[in-house]
Formats: structure tokens, sequence, C-alpha cells
């Protein structure tokens, strides 16, 4: 049975499926949102249902929009649904299945000139994120890349402009113009400082041909900080087969996630919000924190299981949490060399979050991949282990676990696993990894030059030791081996 609003509301959807008490008709928008993917839908869309079921702020639904042609068969899928989903959260031993309808409007992908209409009208309050890293133009070093070639075609009056920040500055100008109030922009990207990044590529967009409309959107603008939190594997064939077979619903693009989810905002909002705390969001006045806790200890946690589990051949991370040393390892390097380095958070606070990470990365439903973990370490480094790193060396501490990491990464770049099967390309600039890690083989060195990831460490004596000795280990004895040297030798130190 397809998913649509006639079958929802004639009941005839399965009924082990939780379905939305309120009444769709009564819902209004307040928030348009670019990226209508799996994460935004198992995350805010998910947060905003909830608040729905309660009958609560029901004129804050969602329009959804997208920039890029590709994501047109998507958008589609969701069309045809009536703009619902199914979303599967699973723990171990249990799994639950929601419709959500909290969108209640689609933009054409790239249809550029509607999207601005649409942000220019009263209505929408919050122009919300989940574009990935790609989408906000940043340089090696972190800053909004003004030269990218979308980006000057919008700075230069193309009309309608073609990237997210094109549109909101147009739509903010517009706004302005005509005296009707700004809107928020959330992003809710895992970036580190996602609100400030979000600041700084609107104001820098603006500023090129309009420094007055920077200095209104700096001063009138809001751009909250937020961590954003849970496991959203991509969708395929076995995903859309179960939801048919066990719930008997046709669902071209459901969602499957893990039954954890955590958003922790500041609370900046310049036309208002939704009461995102009565169903368990987090505000606060500063989210670094929390932000560092699951920059480092998640996602860095995930490097460090990803790389070691594909270099042995193994697909999933819940099989990589299975395996005895590749969890002791992800443990040590956690416990001495990353929690140290979060302030402002009690040692008990530190180990029970780890422990809850080490919970979800084992848990099966997730279907979690390796490769998937493994993908985009040229962005994910040095957001995820390197700041870690510089860290440890400013305190004057070792950096032998993180080292390891890094070698473990390089070795993993060289295209082939210990059995000698080819990894495919899996990184945005995977031909330039490749030819670094082919060079580092005779000479470690030769990965730490590469400057837009790590900086001047190729010049710091102590990190470059640590790594020559355990990327020639790594190939001297392979991975098992090298991670059982750095555990024997870090426990008689």
């Amino acid at each position: 049975m397809k998913l649509t609003l006639s079958a929802l509301e004639s009941g005839r959807l399965a009924k082990s499926l939780h379905t939305p008490k309120y009444a769709r008709r009564d819902l209004s928008p307040g928030i348009l949102h670019f990226g209508v993917g799996n994460f935004h839908r198992a995350h805010h869309a998910m947060y905003l249902h909830r608040l729905f079921q309660d009958k609560k702020n029901l004129d804050w639904a969602i329009v959804g929009a997208g920039v890029r042609s590709s994501e047109k068969a998507h958008f589609e899928s969701l069309q045809n649904q009536d703009f619902l989903s199914t979303v599967v959260e699973q723990s171990a031993t249990s799994s639950r299945a929601t419709v959500i309808g909290s969108m209640v409007e689609l933009v054409a992908p790239a249809n550029y000139e509607e999207i601005l209409n649409r942000l220019i009208q009263r209505d929408i309050r919050i122009v919300s994120l989940t574009v990935t890293e790609g989408g906000y133009f940043l340089t090696d070093s972190g800053d909004f890349d003004i030269e990218t070639p979308e980006i000057q075609q919008d700075a230069n009056g193309g009309h309608p402009p073609k990237t997210v920040f094109g549109l909101i500055v147009a739509a903010l100008k517009e706004r302005r113009e005509q005296r009707l109030p700004p809107f928020t922009v959330m992003s809710c990207d895992n970036i580190p400082h996602n609100g400030d990044v979000s600041r700084n590529a609107t104001c820098s967009l603006a500023a090129v041909s309009n420094p007055s409309l920077a200095q209104w959107i700096k001063d009138n603008v809001s751009f909250p900080n937020s961590m954003v939190d849970r496991i959203t594997p991509v969708t395929g064939e076995t995903e859309r087969r179960i939801v048919k077979e066990r719930y008997h619903v046709d669902d071209d693009v459901p969602v499957f996630c893990e039954d954890f989810i955590q958003w922790v905002v500041e609370d900046h909002f310049c036309a208002g919000r939704p009461r995102y705390e009565d169903v368990g969001v987090s505000f606060v006045s500063d989210v670094l924190k929390f932000e560092t806790m699951k920059l480092r200890i998640l996602n860095g946690g995930h490097a460090i299981i990803a790389y070691p589990a594909a270099l042995s051949g193994i697909e999933f991370a819940h099989e990589a949490m299975e395996t005895p040393l590749i969890k002791d390892f992800l443990l040590k390097v956690e416990i001495d060399e990353i929690l140290p380095t979060i302030r402002d958070v009690t040692y008990n606070e530190l180990r029970s979050y780890l422990s809850v990470i080490c919970t979800r990365f084992a848990n099966p439903k997730i279907g979690d991949t390796i490769r998937r973990l493994c993908f985009d370490g040229s962005h994910r480094q040095p957001q995820f282990i390197l700041p870690t790193i510089l860290d440890r060396l400013a305190g004057g501490h070792t950096t032998e676990g993180l080292a390891l990491v890094s070698a473990l990464w390089c070795r993993y770049c060289y295209g082939a696993d210990e059995t000698g099967k080819r990894i495919e390309a899996n990184d945005p600039d995977w031909k330039k990894l490749v030819s670094a890690a082919s060079s580092a083989r005779e000479d470690p060195v030769c990965w730490l030059q590469q400057k837009s990831i790590y900086g001047d460490l190729a010049h710091c004596a102590q990190f470059v030791s640590s790594f020559d000795k355990w990327l020639r280990r790594l190939w001297n004895l392979g991975t098992e081996a090298t991670i059982k040297s750095y555990l024997t030798e870090e426990k008689e130190n």
C-alpha cells in the first residue's frame, strides 16, 4: 500500500505504524529547510512531529527546498507521498516505525525563483540547513571561499541566485527593502561552530556588493550554533523491502536511524521559534562544550574504529565493535588522549558519554558501514582528530594513539587492504591522497607534508617521530600486530 495522505486518513496503514495524531490540514508553514534527506527527516522533522503530536506550535511546519537538480527524484518521491515519511528508529533489540507529517510543502529542487519567492514570504521565520559541509564553500583553512565560481556568480548579481547562501542573502535583502522582519538561519549540519560558519558565509557574500546589507544582517539576523546527533545510514533496497514487508507500506524514501537522538542549540532566534525544549531539545547559552564532546568522542571515535576495520576487511561498525582488539584500541585512545582534552565537563560525565557512544556503535540494527565512516577523511580528520592532537601537543602530552590513528588513515589511503583487495576511491581528493600515501610508504613524513590537512605538524618532531614509527610498523607487521604493540607498549609505560 502506497504511503499517502488518503491511506493515512482512511486508517488503512498497518496498525504497527505510529501515525500522526494531528490533522495535517491544521498545520501551516513556519520553516523553510534546505536539504530534506535522511538526517533532516530523522532529526529536525522528527522533533517537530513530536511537537505536533502534542498539538503544539502547529504554525511551524516545514517547507522543503533544495538547490541541486540531482535531488529531483528524491523530491518527486516525497511529493507522491504527500510529504509523509516513515522513520524507523532502532535499538539493538527493538524497532519503532513512525509516519511523520511535519513537512507540508516542497519547492522543486533548483527552482531558484520559486525558492526565493517562498523565502520572502512573512510566514517563514526560520531557514534551516542540512546541506553537508560542501554547501558552505569552505577553504582548507575553514574560511568562506568567496572565489568559488558559483559564489562569484551570485555575488556579481546573478539572478536568481543558485546557492543556498545566495538565496538567503537575496531574500534578506528583499525583506529588508519591504520592511519585513528577518528570519533566523539555523544550521543543522555536523560542522564545528555551524552558526558562526553560516553567519560568515552570509555576511561575506552580502558584503561583496552591498556592505550596508551585510551590516544589517550582522545586526538583525540570528545564526544559532547547534550540535546535532543521530546516526542515520543511507537508505537502500533492503530498507524499502523491510518497510513494505514488516509495515505493509510502500515508501520510496524511508529513513532508518538509531533510537538515540540529541540536539543542543544556542537560544538565539530573531523571529521566534517552536518550543523544541518540550520534546527534548536542550537550549544553552554556549554550545561549545557539547560540540567538542560530540566531535571528538563520537566522530573521532568513528575514525579510530573505521580504518583498522577497513584494512581488516570488516564491513559494519557493529562488527568492528565485536572485534576485541579494535574495541580496546578505541577505549584506550579515547580515555588516554581524547577525554582529557575536553574542558568544563566532569570525568564521570565524559565516561558516561563514552559508554553511550560505544553502545551506539555496537547497535547491529543500524548497519552503519565502515566505508561510510572512512569517507572524506581529508575533511573529517582536520575536524575530528587534528584539534585533539594539537591540544595534546600544546599541553606537552603524548599523542601515540592519535598518531597511530593518522597512520592507519594513511595506510588506508594507499588504496589496498591487507589482503591486497583494492579500496575504491572514497574521498574527493582520493588521487592526491593515494599519491601521498604511496610516497609515505618509503618516507612517512611525506604524508604529513599535506599542509591543508596537517598544517605545521610536519615540523613537530614529537608527532613526526610517533607517526613515522606507527606507519612503518603497519607496513612491516600489519594492522593487528601494530595495534597489539600499541596496547602493550602503552600499558607498560
